[in-house]
């Protein structure tokens, strides 16, 4: 048995896993923010109410930049105090437990790679649509993580740069799917304007205010698969994050680049487009995935 962790924005989230990927057990907890100290706090009271005597390894998704190798995180993302820190050092020696870690966007696409939508692909991009856009991208089977470890870091991809002032469009923030709904929300004067169940209950329905702005996402997203199908070529797009859920999603994608192939006939590319298997508990397959690549590696060093 694995016990798999992943640190989320606001919840730790914690599973039970065996080498086949069956949880036997879930549960989360708050995540502590304050610092460093509060954080492992937390992160300690999960690990010590395991068995430990049944646990094989610890695998961790957590955000910021990782290097899978050391174990070492750069600039932790919605943890800054996770700079420099090498987590799962830390958790080592505690412990006594082989442990790994992996970046939490990264882990979307392990899983998808492992189990999912893409584990027949050779090479596809895993675009998980949230408060930003994360990303993953698959190579010869392999996850690619570059030079400076921010391969499919995606949110930084400029879609406009003002020839006057010098400022950019990103494509995280052009499309950010809570920033969407949010604006849906409050245009309709939802008591919740974060309600995503709402606003897609809205845009099902037919409401034309609603579907305008949601075509209007819809595009954004497609303009960048478009770029990316031109740069890296994959032979498939899976898209994750809570608003996969939805079925007119991938629908209203497809529709979208039908548009833009047919306003830019110059445009030769086809993206295939499907939605992830995985969503909530993507980063916690992803993250066992990564442990046991991971350790293949040091089995092979080894001999």
């Amino acid at each position: 048995m694995y016990l798999v962790i992943d640190i989320g924005g606001t919840f730790v989230k914690y599973a039970l896993m065996d080498s086949g990927g069956e949880i036997s057990y879930k549960d989360k907890s708050p995540v502590g923010k304050a610092s460093l100290q509060e954080m492992l706090t937390g992160l300690y009271a999960i690990i010590d109410k395991q068995d430990l005597s049944d646990i094989k390894g610890i695998a961790i998704s957590c955000p910021g930049t990782v290097d899978v190798s050391t174990g070492m995180i750069y600039h932790g993302g919605s943890f800054p105090f996770l700079h420099e820190v090498n987590l799962t050092q830390l958790i080592r020696d505690r412990y006594g437990k082989e442990v790994s870690i992996e970046n939490d966007g990264k882990c979307a696409a392990l899983a998808e790679l492992w189990l999912g939508s893409v584990k027949h692909a050779q090479s596809s991009i895993v675009m998980v649509l949230g408060t930003a856009v994360g990303a993953g991208i698959i190579v010869d089977g392999k996850l690619m993580r570059g030079v400076n470890l921010s391969a499919g870091e995606v949110s930084y991809v400029m879609s406009h740069v003002n020839s006057i002032t010098g400022e950019a469009n990103f494509f995280g923030l052009d499309c950010s799917a809570v920033a969407m709904v949010q604006k849906i929300g409050e245009m309709k004067q939802l008591e919740d304007p974060s309600d995503g169940e709402a606003v897609f209950n809205m845009i099902n329905a037919g409401d034309i205010e609603a579907n305008q702005v949601f075509d209007e996402y819809c595009l954004m997203v497609a303009a960048q698969i478009m770029n990316l199908q031109y740069i890296l070529d994959p032979e498939l797009f899976a898209i994750g994050g809570g608003i996969s859920a939805q079925p007119l999603l991938i629908e209203r994608l497809q529709q979208a680049i039908e548009k833009i192939k047919r306003i830019n006939p110059l445009h030769m590319a086809h993206p295939i487009i499907t939605p992830c298997t995985f969503r909530s508990d993507a980063n916690l397959y992803g993250a066992l995935y990564n442990f046991f690549v991971e350790q293949e590696k040091m089995l092979r060093v080894k001999h």
